[in-house]
């Protein structure tokens, strides 16, 4: 982990829970704990990985319980952000066992999603770990689980990339190609931010980068490039502006890319194709 975790607002984690609650119980809620279980009867459980990974995502998890049955008592045994190995416990549950299984999928779906992403943005980060580059990710993001992903992506020990349209300015090739040109899109961009708002604009090729730096930016990302290229990049700059490698990156290729000399290196694959962690609930018995 690089730096402190973010704090997820708790009511951002409560609306994300109620939307998964009322997807999955319907319009009858689960019959078939109903059913088979008496309303009487009480459970306990844990939460236990199946593979080895990184955890995230236990607000989430908790939340499901406690939105179902107050009277459930969930016990994390490890923080956010903890490796884990195959077989370590995640979290003792226990209360009334109708509302302890039905939110069970609920709960291990985020966990599984979250800690999914923290994983493999754990490997992208281990792999890069002898230079100065930062993995960090994009918004290329599930809608409506944004800040989860991003936060997941933190557990990982990644770095956060804008998480809208609206905190701060990324120019690409689109916005360069109706604007007519790297320089007037950066000019129109200043004029229209205030000076807290960070401008990044994206080049394809080092005539466009040196545009960019004549221009003025904070941050400039590199498309595409491969590495020599990227090299002369950072070269060029010459640490005038923030450099971002993105474009097809994968485990096989971050570290060459951080090996260039790059500042962060963006990835949205930490968010759209990260597998699930396998994460367990069992009833003791």
């Amino acid at each position: 982990m690089t730096s402190e975790l973010p704090v997820l607002p708790q009511p951002l984690v409560e609306e994300a829970v109620r939307r998964a609650l009322l997807e999955d119980l319907g319009r009858a809620g689960d019959i078939t704990s109903a059913a088979t279980i008496p309303p009487t009867a009480t459970a306990e459980a844990r939460i236990a990985a199946r593979a080895g990974g990184v955890l995230a995502g236990l607000a989430l998890a908790s939340a499901a319980f406690a939105q179902l049955d107050q009277t459930i008592a969930f016990q994390p045994l490890l923080p956010d952000a903890s490796r884990i190995e195959p077989g370590a416990p995640i979290a003792r549950i226990s209360g009334p066992a109708r509302s302890l299984l039905s939110a069970e999928r609920v709960a291990l779906n985020f966990l599984g999603h979250l800690s999914g992403i923290a994983t493999l943005t754990r490997r992208y980060v281990d792999a890069v770990a002898h230079t100065q580059a930062r993995i960090t990710c994009t918004r290329k993001t599930t809608p409506g689980l944004r800040a989860f992903e991003k936060y997941a992506v933190r557990c990982g020990g990644g770095s956060n990339h804008r998480y809208g349209l609206d905190d701060a300015v990324l120019i690409k090739d689109n916005h360069i190609a109706i604007a007519g040109g790297v320089a007037p899109a950066i000019a129109r961009a200043r004029d229209f931010v205030g000076h807290l708002v960070k401008i990044e604009v994206e080049v394809d090729t080092l005539e466009q980068l040196g545009e960019a730096l004549a221009a003025g930016v904070d941050a400039i990302l590199l498309d595409n490039m491969t590495p020599s290229t990227l090299r002369e990049a950072v070269t060029m700059a010459n640490g005038k502006a923030i450099l971002e490698a993105s474009g097809g990156i994968t485990e096989e290729t971050v570290a060459a890319i951080a090996e260039t000399g790059v500042d962060y290196i963006s990835c949205g694959a930490l968010t759209h194709s990260a597998p699930w962690l396998d994460l367990g609930l069992d009833i003791a018995v």
